[in-house]
């Protein structure tokens, strides 16, 4: 009887698994049959990101307690006379100058020029050991973007730069510091001058 039980539980559930065979017959034939759906449409291509325009480095000058202990500013000294003006500037070779002091033949007047790109006038700011003063200079057109303040050739100013225990500083307002050697092409300017 317990074999009979068995036989008949197997046979049972061959018919059952059967059976649920032929239950999923007619779902395939209908898939089957189906028409096969379209490919879904592309994804739109994204938007270009909106970039935030970054605003231009700023040159950012070490503090020091004292100017006199800043490191002196790389380059150097080259003195030219161009018969109606001599001028002194200072810069990296291969490099345009960064500073520069001129006379004018003509007009007597010392100029100092500072290389920069800005349109509108600016302080400069001269300090040597002795004397410390803020001149407003001119942007000027034409030529290398500079800004330029005049002085007369027999201001104190000049001679403070020349003796000033070794170098001056030159400060504009966003632009690094220069830390300047009194090397002879500073004095030999401010002589031709007078």
């Amino acid at each position: 009887m317990d074999v009979f039980r068995l036989r008949n539980t197997e046979f049972f559930g061959d018919i059952v698994t059967y059976l649920r065979a032929l239950a999923i017959l007619p779902t395939l034939a209908i898939a089957c049959c189906a028409p096969v759906p379209p490919p879904p449409a592309p994804a739109p291509a994204p938007a270009p990101a909106v970039v935030a325009p970054v605003a231009p480095p700023v040159a950012i000058t070490p503090r020091y307690d004292n100017w006199v202990d800043a490191p002196q500013t790389l380059g150097d000294w080259t003195y030219r006379d161009a018969g109606s003006m001599s001028f002194a500037l200072f810069g990296q070779p291969g490099e345009g100058a960064r500073f520069g002091i001129e006379c004018r033949a003509d007009t007597r007047a010392v100029r100092l020029v500072r290389a920069s790109a800005a349109t509108s006038p600016a302080p400069i700011v001269i300090r040597t050991e002795t004397a410390s003063r803020t001149l407003t200079a001119n942007p000027e057109q034409g030529g290398t973007p500079q800004l330029v303040t005049s002085i007369q050739p027999r201001d104190p100013l000049l001679d403070a730069m020349a003796l000033s225990r070794g170098r001056f500083a030159v400060e504009t307002a966003g632009m690094e510091t220069l830390y300047l050697p009194a090397w002879p092409e500073v004095t030999r300017v401010i002589e031709d001058c007078r």
